[in-house]
């Protein structure tokens, strides 16, 4: 039989042996080995801890011990939670509460709990240490100059590394607490001088509207409750691992959000281009930043279309000037042109997701088996042209170039939606696809932003740094469409010639 507890559920009860019994009942302690009770005895007055193993400290439960063990009746009395917390415990993370629901929840997220008898209030001692790697660089965003480190899975570590490069005291870091049953800790940042406040009260109320069990992928699954349009197939968010591109995204207006138990930083609102920036273009100078940022471009552009264009161009050779004739397949596979570029298509994203299931010592061997007994032999054989499988290695190039990786799959379906319809229509599909895919983009906005800014609508001067890696310092505004309460990034030449004068 369960034992039952004996006094109200929802406060601390001044009997402690109710507490125990009703804390015993919730988290099946006893039954759940890592649930772990420790009994005290504080100068003649009885008391208990209540800890989840694991997640907490240990040396610094140690200490604490330590210190608690030497205390007699005199130093308790009067008034011992007040004393215990200003005088005898000597940490600064502390608080008392009554709510045993929140001590519960506290505790289950990894602090430690103490309980008096004959008190009505218990005591939350933060000594929480999450198991965490250390902060490394991330792989989908490597440079070749920068800062190395990266965002890890625990969020109060990724709060840290983006206040480091941000020290204004107008940076704000709002929690949230979501998930019945999972209780994930989220953290909404940005700069209250800065950023939008309708902007910021739009995100956390859609944040407060969230009910659910849990958020069991974390940042994926909380965009998938914040976000507009859930079946859109562009990204509406962006995400990042590094924080240096949070925190100047932060200093842009933007708003952060932080999801515990994941190294990926949720960034919002943004536009197409946002996922087409790389760090790298800022981190060499301007030139070499403007021809990275157009074989970026370049890249993308051949992600989609260019493998639509050449089965175009295939099956309606008259579209072709003179002078380009020789675009087409020389043979004729055994399969029809259209089915070769499919079948490429998936075998691309086939290879993808069986080398990230391969272990990293057979990497290398899975890339010659793709390579040369598949694609080789296809060609021999006579099921694939070797011009397909030409134009499908440099789709695919394109595809890795891509900065962003959801942008990259939703270029995958695109892609593979412009070689449907082309492959049936010919060029009315190809046209139609075309209209339909920059109807989407167009429409599209990501919390109020339009996508396509800033040609739709049209601003010339993000045109301009959109198109060019202009220097920083010519950068004087942000961008114009996140209606920032700051709008000037450097003090302007009216605040300059004023200062001169003075």
């Amino acid at each position: 039989m369960p034992r039952k507890h004996v006094g109200p559920p929802e406060h601390v009860s001044p009997h402690l042996q109710e507490n125990i019994d009703f804390l015993i009942e919730k988290l099946g302690i006893g039954t759940s080995i890592d649930v772990l009770l420790k009994e005290l005895d504080l100068g003649g007055k009885k008391g208990m801890l209540v800890y989840i193993d694991g997640l907490t400290n240990g040396e610094v439960v140690a200490l604490l011990l330590q210190t608690l063990a030497k205390l007699d009746r005199q130093d308790l009395c009067p008034n011992p939670m007040q004393k215990l917390m200003t005088q005898k415990i000597p940490y600064m993370e502390m608080e008392s509460s009554s709510s045993l629901t929140k001590l519960i929840d506290e505790m289950l997220s990894g602090q430690m709990l103490l309980l008096l008898d004959g008190e009505k209030e218990a005591i939350l001692i933060d000594t929480r240490t999450y198991p965490a790697r250390n902060p490394e660089e991330p792989d989908t965003e490597r440079l070749t100059r920068g800062a190395r480190d990266g965002f890890v899975e625990t969020m109060m570590f990724n709060v840290a590394l983006t206040r480091r490069r941000v020290r204004d005291p107008g940076l704000w870091v709002e929690g949230f607490r979501l998930g019945r049953r999972s209780k994930t800790d989220v953290a909404l940042m940005y700069i209250k001088d800065i950023t939008n406040a309708q902007l910021v009260e739009r995100i956390k109320k859609r944040l407060n509207s969230i009910e659910i069990d849990g958020l069991p992928m974390a940042e994926k699954s909380l965009e998938e409750f914040i976000s507009e349009a859930r079946w859109s197939i562009f990204p509406l968010v962006r995400y990042t691992e590094r924080p240096d591109v949070a925190a100047q995204h932060l200093f842009e207006g933007h708003v952060l959000l932080f999801v515990d138990t994941s190294p990926s930083v949720m960034i919002l609102p943004v536009t197409y281009f946002h996922h087409l920036q790389h760090p790298e273009e800022y981190r060499q100078n301007v030139f070499t930043g403007i021809y990275l940022r157009w074989i970026r471009f370049l890249a993308v552009l051949m992600s989609i279309y260019l493998a639509p264009l050449y089965l175009l161009f295939s099956l309606q050779p008259q579209l072709l000037p003179e002078s380009l004739q020789f675009i087409g397949p020389k043979e004729a596979g055994a399969i029809p042109l259209l089915l070769q570029f499919i079948f490429v298509h998936f075998g691309i994203d086939l290879i993808r997701i069986a080398g990230i299931h391969t272990p990293t010592p057979l990497a290398t061997a899975l890339s010659l088996i793709a390579a040369l007994l598949i694609g080789q032999i296809a060609i021999d054989v006579g099921l694939f042209t070797a011009e397909v499988l030409l134009y499908g290695g440099l789709v695919a190039v394109g595809m890795f170039a891509t900065p962003s990786f959801e942008l990259s799959q939703a270029n995958r379906l695109v892609h593979l939606f412009m070689l449907l319809l082309t492959g049936f229509f010919k060029l009315p599909g190809f046209l139609a696809g075309l209209a339909i895919v920059q109807l989407r983009l167009a429409t599209n906005k990501s919390f109020g932003v339009p996508y396509l800014w800033p040609f739709i609508p049209p601003n010339f001067r993000g045109i301009a740094s959109i198109i060019l890696r202009q220097p920083v310092p010519i950068e004087r505004t942000r961008p114009a469409v996140l209606q920032a309460k700051d709008p000037d990034r450097v003090p302007g030449k009216t605040e300059n010639m004023k200062d001169k004068r003075k």
